[in-house]
């Protein structure tokens, strides 16, 4: 057998005793998916075109056109819709960005910031980063990071890989001094820490399932009815739990998608009803992974200096 870092324990069923802020039985963490521009392109200059999105058809050769625009939309008429959902119910929320896509867009950081959400790192380009090399990774890591920094005027402490990462990427994250969390798990309902390189690491895990991506590929989203209801029904579970014991519950949210008009009301429609309870925390990924330390007894988190070998 191999492989043996893997835990399949977990907490057990018995977490540790912590509460979050006013006694909330649930945290809630919205987070906004934000590639526009840093899916691969050929006219970006990629070595190919990205294939994913809604029309199951890829181009090959030339210039994806038809893409180009629909990742578009995202940034032009998705993010309004979006963030006009977030402000008017005071939520705030982190988003995922892609450096590339900041470094073409970097007002919408700067609308971000403006309403209080976190900007945190999603990568340079939209990519999986299993089959990098050491040196191609994390110059990656450094470009993402110098472009979410100048656009969001602060460096981002969290990231978070476009699914599958390499078994170092962790371990390069906490070596770059930078990252107080990572969200490159999907094992539980609670944050739980990692310790390398003599570093207390959070690792705040993420959904699939509550995730607007389910519009996509028969993912069994049609109607924005379908994306509340299933959103609602891991609430009302989580939050009955949240009475014995913390519990979170991560939304994820893509501009192309839940922008689009047919679907935002089924974000309005998730938010209202999270919103109408007592004992909820609306967090930013970073308020939770600080708290989670916190909770732990552990010393506040600060950046470390740089490594060296993450020179963008």
């Amino acid at each position: 057998m191999s492989a043996t870092d893997r835990d399949f324990a977990g907490y057990r069923g018995r977490p540790p005793a912590i509460r979050w802020p006013n006694g909330a039985r649930l945290a809630v963490s919205v987070v906004v998916n934000v590639e526009e521009g840093a899916e691969l392109s050929l006219g970006m200059g990629d070595e190919r075109n990205e294939t994913i999105y809604e029309a199951v058809e890829g181009v090959e050769g030339a210039r994806d056109l038809c893409m180009e625009s629909h990742f578009e939309y995202g940034t032009r008429a998705g993010w309004p819709r979006i963030r006009r959902a977030l402000a008017e119910r005071g939520v705030a929320a982190t988003l995922n960005a892609n450096g590339r896509a900041l470094a073409l867009s970097p007002w919408l950081a700067e609308d971000a910031v403006a309403d209080g959400h976190e900007v945190a790192a999603h990568g340079w380009r939209w990519e999986r980063h299993v089959h990098m090399g050491e040196a191609e990774e994390r110059a990656a890591i450094a470009r993402a990071v110098a472009a979410i920094e100048a656009a969001a005027g602060t460096p981002p402490v969290g990231w978070h890989t476009r699914s599958a990462t390499s078994e170092r990427t962790r371990a390069l994250l906490v070596e770059h001094g930078g990252f107080l969390y990572d969200s490159n798990a999907y094992n539980d309902d609670l944050p739980t820490m990692a310790e390398l390189g003599g570093r207390s690491h959070v690792v705040l895990p993420y959904a699939f399932d509550t995730n607007d991506m389910r519009f996509f590929n028969r993912g069994g989203f049609t109607f924005a009815e379908d994306f509340s209801r299933y959103c609602i029904a891991a609430f009302d579970r989580l939050y009955a739990e949240g009475a014995q014991a913390p519990r979170m519950l991560s939304v994820g949210l893509h501009l192309r998608i839940i922008g689009r008009p047919a679907r935002i009301g089924g974000l309005e429609a998730f938010l209202d009803h999270a919103l109408a309870h007592d004992g909820v925390w609306f967090a930013r990924r970073e308020a939770i992974a600080r708290h989670w330390r916190a909770g732990l007894g552990l010393e506040p988190w600060a950046p470390g200096p740089t490594h060296p070998g993450f020179a963008p």
